[in-house]
């Protein structure tokens, strides 16, 4: 058995298309095992279907990587945040804490907007102050914002919780208050007169970006910016869980964003997976409960067997896709169910044709001779009929891989997958209900469909390669 497996073994590997499906397929197990270990098991409804946590992320944006074809260079979205303070330092009032960030700015136009965010803060006594300053790459300083944390209200006790369930997020673009100590910086560094009304209509973040030309034309300033948030405490115990600084851009990541500003490369990164999972999962079962049947059938014959083919007969002959369809939508979008029903009614191909296989091989001398010493049914069918259609089974599981990967991806395409998790059918469906096709987001609608095709060729190539060990006839000449 052993030296036939081996065998096999280098017949398949010979083919270049083995050697191609087996490396595709290698990266594909590779980034499921990332995913499996990195990401949460309730990632879909905590964060994907969450948009408060995309708040912060520009909406509908290319890839970064756009930069490299362009001639301009659009500003690229920039998220930082930290738990745990640059500096800290002793007051006479308490505890100076300091979170430092810094961008190195090369665009040629500036960014979309700004904001602040602060979470988990506590305090025992005096509220925390929050100021948020940047010092630019011509050297000038600018305290952009005072924030207080609210103070405790008639009958709270400390410590006093401020801002666990949601993040305070102050976006500074379009605050009166940063338009104002704007107003008060153009005059003092560049002798410009602004209102701060007309502050708010060119853009906070213009003007923090920028070197005025005149009062309405501003030039952008490149260069490395460094931004200070300083908090002041005034009791040891205090604490703040996190601060985040977002400056807006128009690209983002390695893939982009969809139009609720979610990162499509987070998503897509997700449905590895789950693609294999179903498809694998969905195939190995069907597999096996066709090959199972089919063997049983074909051995026993009988009663059995004319109940097992009438069977697969009236499931073979139900249209597919149209029932999944109909089911989806009655029992629910869950991806248990959908496995389940791709198992029930995946199972009759298979069936059919190892019957046919077994009632030729069961009248081979081989069985005979075990019918005649006495061996029981299910000994001859598992130790010298299984043998014998193993490799067009093993076959027939990497086949039915790439069908099952196809209809869930149709089934969440149709709207029909389960919501709780991102699917690459998912991504592309929603890319076309909310007209993401039809304004040039290419994006959103071209990496998930190659995902879905690679993965199907995947497969398709490790069964061509495995043609050969099924079928001798098409082995090289020896």
């Amino acid at each position: 058995m052993s030296e036939r497996f081996k065998e096999a073994l280098q017949e398949f590997w010979r083919l270049n298309v083995s050697k191609i499906g087996v490396a595709f397929l290698t990266i594909l197990v590779i980034l499921s095992i990332y995913v499996i270990a990195t990401y949460p098991l309730d990632f879909g409804v905590r964060y994907w279907n969450n948009p408060v946590y995309w708040a912060d992320y520009p909406k509908s944006a290319p890839p970064s990587w756009i930069n490299y074809f362009s001639h301009e260079k659009i500003p690229e979205h920039h998220v930082f945040s930290s738990d745990k303070p640059s500096n800290t330092s002793v007051t006479e009032s308490g505890k100076r804490l300091m979170y430092l960030f810094k961008l190195d700015f090369q665009a040629d136009r500036t960014p979309t907007f700004l904001s602040l965010s602060i979470k988990n803060v506590t305090y025992y006594g005096k509220p925390a102050m929050i100021r948020l300053n940047v010092t630019r790459p011509d050297g000038k300083n600018i305290e952009l914002y005072r924030y207080t944390v609210p103070a405790p209200y008639g009958d709270e006790s400390p410590p006093y919780r401020r801002f666990y369930d949601q993040p305070k997020r102050i976006s500074l673009t379009g605050d009166m208050s940063v338009a104002s100590t704007l107003a008060r910086f153009l005059l003092r560094e560049y002798n410009v007169t602004v209102k701060p009304s007309e502050v708010n209509s060119i853009g906070q973040h213009t003007v923090i970006f920028s070197v005025p030309k005149n009062n309405t034309q501003f030039n952008v300033l490149k260069g490395g910016y460094v931004f200070y948030i300083i908090v002041d405490t005034y009791d040891p115990r205090d604490t703040i869980g996190e601060v985040k600084l977002v400056v807006g851009g128009d690209v983002y990541g390695f893939m982009g964003t969809d139009s609720l500003g979610r990162d499509l490369s987070v998503g897509l990164l997700f449905g590895f997976p789950i693609a294999l999972f179903i498809g694998v999962v969905t195939s190995t079962i069907t597999t096996l409960l066709g090959a199972g049947l089919g063997i049983v059938g074909g051995y026993v014959g009988g009663k059995l067997d004319e109940v097992i083919q009438r069977t697969a007969d009236f499931v073979n002959n139900i249209p597919l896709l149209p029932l999944l369809i109909f089911l989806a939508f009655i029992l629910g979008q869950n991806i248990w169910i959908i496995v389940f029903l791709l198992i029930v009614f995946g199972w009759p191909t298979l069936t059919i044709i190892v019957r046919s296989m077994v009632l030729q091989l069961k009248s081979g001398q081989f069985i005979e001779a075990a019918i005649a010493i006495g061996a029981p049914r299910w000994w001859i069918m598992f130790r010298h009929i299984f043998p014998q259609v193993a490799p067009f089974v093993f076959a027939q599981l990497i086949f039915f891989t790439p069908t099952f990967i196809l209809l869930e991806a149709a089934l969440s395409f149709l709207g029909l997958g389960d919501p709780t998790m991102p699917t690459w059918g998912q991504i592309l469906e929603y890319g076309f209900r909310s007209g993401g096709i039809y304004v040039g987001l290419w994006w959103w609608i071209i990496p998930p469909g190659l995902l879905i095709i690679w993965t199907a060729i995947t497969f398709v190539l490790i069964a061509l390669g495995m043609e050969p060990v099924v079928n001798p006839r098409l082995r090289r000449m020896k």
